[in-house]
């Protein structure tokens, strides 16, 4: 086996290990939109970590200042030697890819480092175009053919309401591992929702009714996306609607569990994933057939 298919095996070890989900999801992609996938996926990854799996706010931003670093190498083309760099270079130089959001990625765990609660939807909605929007534009030269401004909307729309689906997942995990709230302020004022409330577990009438306003404004998104997925190339649509579906469906599955993610994480199970990709299948003929005489 060559260097850059190890390199590769690498950045598959890395999305296998993070997110089941999607790796799951991107499993029909010819092999090298695969792989560039597992790249992407494994640098976002690690600037993720950077931040979260440090302890010390020195430790956070040495760890972003030298990634900061490794990408300038990068883009000056002195290519770091290391497996996720070498991959990345093979994708930089086969796939239109933009170093720029690469850079917004890294921006976007700067925030992370100096948290501040967001104050409206609007300030959550540009931290998540960041941390997440990012990630859906970086790979839409990969699973894209044909890109446009309502692609490249769509791209980052997407990843903007799977971050909201982390956060609403992942409340009392943030709160009492992080320090953080990510619910904006406005809204957390409005229904009297307290950093103490967050702390005592107790899911009350209004946390339910904040969660749900966060999450409408994210099934709004995946709802606008759906006619984008007919756009993609046709080995990438499958592995769309599912990612869609199978976050809408961790939405769900909070209610199911009386809105509990300030004690639980949910998550969706092998066996509901399974209807998922059926649902996901029959739905994407019936789009493929409904566009062809469109």
């Amino acid at each position: 086996m060559n260097q850059l298919k190890l390199d590769y095996k690498y950045c598959e070890s890395v999305i296998k290990k993070h997110s089941k989900s999607f790796y799951y999801a991107f499993s029909n992609l010819n092999t090298p939109d695969r792989n560039a996938v597992y790249a992407i996926y494994a640098f976002c990854r690690m600037a993720d970590d950077a931040v979260d799996n440090a302890t010390e706010l020195n430790e956070k931003i040495n760890n972003i200042d030298r990634i900061r670093d490794e990408l300038d190498c990068f883009a000056e083309g002195s290519t770091p030697d290391t497996p996720l760099w070498r991959a990345l270079e093979d994708v930089k130089n086969n796939y239109n890819i933009s170093l720029d959001l690469m850079y917004k990625q890294l921006d976007g765990q700067q925030m992370d480092i100096n948290f501040i609660q967001p104050e409206t939807i609007y300030d959550l909605e540009h931290y998540s175009t960041h941390v997440a929007g990012s990630v859906g534009l970086l790979l839409l030269p990969i699973i894209c053919s044909r890109n446009t401004e309502i692609r490249e909307h769509g791209a980052q729309s997407l990843g903007v309401a799977m971050q909201y689906t982390n956060i609403l997942r992942d409340v009392g995990e943030d709160f009492k591992t992080l320090d953080r709230i990510y619910l904006p302020k406005e809204w957390t004022a409005e229904y009297q929702i307290t950093a103490r409330d967050l702390s005592s577990g107790k899911i009350t009438p209004d946390f339910i009714n904040l969660w749900e306003k966060v999450a409408l404004e994210a099934e709004k998104k995946y709802d606008a996306f759906m006619d984008e997925i007919v756009h993609y190339k046709p080995e990438a649509q499958l592995g769309l609607m599912l990612s869609v579906l199978i976050y809408r469906e961790l939405l769900d599955e909070v209610r199911r569990n009386q809105y509990d993610c300030l004690n639980k994480r949910q998550v969706v199970s092998l066996v509901k994933k399974t209807k998922i990709k059926m649902e996901a299948e029959k739905m994407l003929k019936s789009m493929r057939v409904g566009n062809s005489f469109g």
